[in-house]
């Protein structure tokens, strides 16, 4: 009987929080993972196709997210997408970005090709996630600097919680009403990021400021973290895109998909509060 949903990515930022979200409603996710240590975990590697099988057993929906660090990620992703085509697989869901049009590049390929080969599929195209400021890149400035970097100018987003993300996601994996398609989903409201910077100034009691760089600073900087040059120039060029205004809209997505209003970042910035904890911490001892 195929009741499994398997979610790639599933121990990262919406895939972790997908499976949570799906449990709670009584499904049954397989999270896929390179290194698996627990029951509901399957091995899985996009480079391996002898890890194919195990994963792919009893499976009906398909959440993917693609490898990490790879700047055209269809070839990686191609060989599995046909195995669990082939395998009766029903839905397919793909963790896109909303500056990534069908056809275009990067995940705009893998959108492409599953419009022209799957028979059930929806693409989720995000903006930039809030998690960027308390897990990912921005973490380690806000925290060690009080600084945050980009090539984004006065350009405005409408950051989304990666909870929000994942509950469209359960909601396109597991409701056979929404048709084939793809939304760009975003927060409820549109900020640059120095206002970005002002709520967390706020909330820490502490000044954070954004330095604005240009694209060639900003992937020096990306570059200097170790990735290759020709991705820190594309991440790079997302943040200038922002500055142009490429990211500045609302969308009711998330509400359409999971009948639930979006978070705002002052509310998360509060609930999150502990991200930051070691600001507050050294302010209170100097």
């Amino acid at each position: 009987m195929r009741n499994k949903i398997l979610v790639t990515g599933g121990t990262g930022k919406t895939g972790s929080r997908l499976a949570k979200q799906l449990r709670a409603s009584g499904h049954h996710p397989r999270i896929a993972s390179r290194n698996p240590d627990g029951s509901n975990q399957v091995r899985f590697d996009w480079s391996d196709p002898a890890s194919y099988t195990a994963a792919l057993d009893e499976v009906k929906a398909i959440y993917l997210v693609a490898p990490a660090n790879v700047p055209e990620p269809l070839a990686a992703m191609q060989p599995f997408i046909d195995r669990a085509i082939g395998n009766g697989v029903e839905r397919f869901v793909l963790l896109s970005a909303s500056s990534l049009e069908e056809g275009g590049p990067m995940m705009g390929a893998v959108h492409r090709y599953l419009h022209d080969h799957a028979s059930g599929w929806f693409v989720l195209r995000p903006t930039w996630f809030m998690q960027n400021f308390s897990e990912q890149q921005h973490l380690p400035t806000i925290r060690d600097e009080q600084a945050i970097y980009s090539a984004t100018g006065d350009g405005r987003v409408p950051f989304i919680d990666a909870d929000d993300i994942a509950a469209a996601a359960a909601a396109a994996l597991t409701d056979p009403a929404i048709p084939n398609g793809d939304a760009i989903l975003t927060g409820p409201q549109s900020l640059s990021y120095d206002e970005v910077a002002d709520i967390l100034s706020d909330a820490l009691g502490i000044t954070i400021t954004h330095y604005k760089l240009s694209e060639q600073e900003l992937t020096e900087r990306i570059q200097s973290g170790g990735l290759s040059r020709s991705y820190a120039e594309l991440l790079a060029a997302m943040d200038t895109a922002i500055a142009a205004g490429g990211e500045d809209r609302l969308t009711d997505s998330v509400v359409a998909l999971a009948g639930k209003t979006p978070q705002d970042l002052t509310g998360f910035v509060v609930r999150n509060i502990e991200r930051w904890k070691t600001l507050q911490t050294s302010k209170s001892s100097s």
